[in-house]
């Protein structure tokens, strides 16, 4: 099975996509700020540390040796400590960066301080590498940066001021995210509204399209949201509204030609009975009743899902009803049974195409065996015979009015032609299809597809 993570509905997608860009935008921002805040921080402490370096470097070097310690102690904090290194410091090369924080260190240092061009300063110093003694009180904090920054200034030839500061963290823009996580809020509540004022007159649309497609009465949209959407509505309320004209305006019109036909029809008949040659009569007889047929098949072909309404039913007990009726008549069609397959259709028209799809199989293939299938999303009722099949170029071309492939099936059989457009007539109108395939074993499937439609109120 295929999982698909992207959301279908227009809503969600809507609310994501801005979600996710508003979301993207303000991450962005609070990492520059971040970023930038972190910059800032770092020249800050680095010039603290050049400024407090030099005051002790200064003081220290200008009180006796038994004071020093006072001074360096009282101009110490938990996050940094200076004490007085005796001998020469092992200091590694500095960095370009380094060099230029040192120069400003030996900048800030009184003229004739001792040892001012041998100043120290290291940015990245490793705390594990230094004696606990020179390491501030913070250090020992769980948790705590390795990185310190570390400063040494000579205040005598015999000892330096060892200066040791540990790094601090800047900390995440509690606020900026807070403002991002209050937008995403926000925007998305706004791309919810948006996308209901968009998505409910589609959704009514789309229901109304799909009621006209199967013929269920006279849709009409609401005309509202947005100009764009306002407009297909009006737009379709327009087409349906005249495709409606013209379709009722057709039923009329062949009501009243079945009509007119039907009295020429029935005189004709009439004025047969009275023609003395059997042989002439009987041709003539023939004659009209094959007139009568096909004008009943194009009256109902024309009509196809008009008129009736759609009921609860059964499609099992429809179809094996049929079924049972056709086999009374002795003709060899087979059911194969089902468990109850409930719909709502328009009974009488399912129960035309059904006949005439077994007729056909009847005709043509010599035994129809009939069944009914569930596919999830609905109901096909299939119908298999045993004939030749028909060229996979012309299943489609059957459907046509008064088409008609006897020479690929049986030339004893005749027909109008009319009787699988009458079917996908019906099948369509249902929201349905008729698909036509071959038997790998020799023979024609119909397979009919009805969709579970709730039944109107």
């Amino acid at each position: 099975m295929r999982f698909r993570l992207w959301p279908r509905t227009l809503v969600v997608q809507l609310v994501l996509v801005v979600a996710g860009a508003v979301a993207v935008s303000n991450i962005g921002v609070a990492l520059y700020f971040y970023k930038n805040s972190e910059a800032q921080a770092r020249d800050y402490i680095n010039e603290r540390m050049v400024d407090r370096a030099a005051a002790v470097a200064s003081a220290v070097s200008q009180v006796a040796p038994q004071a020093r310690l006072v001074v360096m102690r009282a101009m110490s904090y938990p996050s940094w400590r200076f004490r007085e290194i005796p001998g020469a410091y092992n200091a590694r090369s500095m960095t370009p960066e380094e060099q230029v924080l040192a120069k400003r260190l030996e900048d800030a240092l009184p003229d004739r301080h001792p040892g001012k061009k041998t100043t120290i300063f290291h940015l990245h110093e490793d705390l594990s590498g230094i004696d606990p003694s020179l390491r501030p009180v913070r250090s020992r904090d769980p948790g705590v940066a390795n990185d310190v920054i570390r400063t040494i200034v000579p205040i005598s030839d015999h000892s330096a001021v060892s200066g040791v500061l540990l790094r601090p963290t800047p900390d995440w823009p509690v606020e900026i995210m807070v403002a991002a996580a209050s937008a995403v809020i926000v925007a998305s509540a706004a791309a919810a509204f948006m996308a209901r004022r968009i998505v409910q007159p589609l959704s009514e649309l789309t229901s109304a399209a799909a009621a006209m497609a199967a013929g269920s009465g006279r849709p009409h949209v609401a005309e509202q949201g947005p100009n764009d959407v306002r407009n297909a509505a009006a737009a379709f309320n327009a087409m349906a509204e005249k495709v409606t004209r013209t379709l009722e305006s057709q039923r009329h019109l062949l009501s009243a030609v079945g009509h007119d036909l039907r009295t020429p029809i029935t005189a004709m008949r009439i004025n047969l009975e009275f023609i003395a040659d059997d042989e002439l009569r009987e041709g003539l007889m023939h004659n009209l009743d094959e007139l009568q047929a096909l004008t009943e098949q194009v009256l109902a072909a024309a009509r196809g899902t008009g008129g009736e309404k759609r009921r609860n039913v059964d499609l099992s007990a429809l179809v094996e009803s049929l079924c049972a009726d056709l086999d009374d008549l002795g003709e060899p069609v087979h059911w194969a049974g089902h468990s109850p397959a409930p719909i709502s259709c328009r009974p009488n028209e399912i129960r035309r195409a059904v006949r005439n799809l077994v007729e056909n199989a009847v005709a043509y293939g010599h035994k129809a065996d009939v069944r009914i299938a569930d596919n999830g999303e609905g109901y096909e009722v299939v119908v298999e015979d045993r004939g030749p099949g028909i060229p996979e170029s012309d299943h489609q071309r059957v459907f046509e009015p008064f088409v008609r492939l006897e020479s690929s099936r049986n030339e004893a059989t005749g027909g109008t032609g009319l009787g699988l457009t009458l079917v996908k007539a019906i099948v369509e109108g249902h929201g349905g299809a008729v698909v036509l395939e071959n038997r790998p074993g020799g023979g024609l499937r119909a397979r009919m597809r009805l969709p579970r439609m709730e039944a109107n109120a």
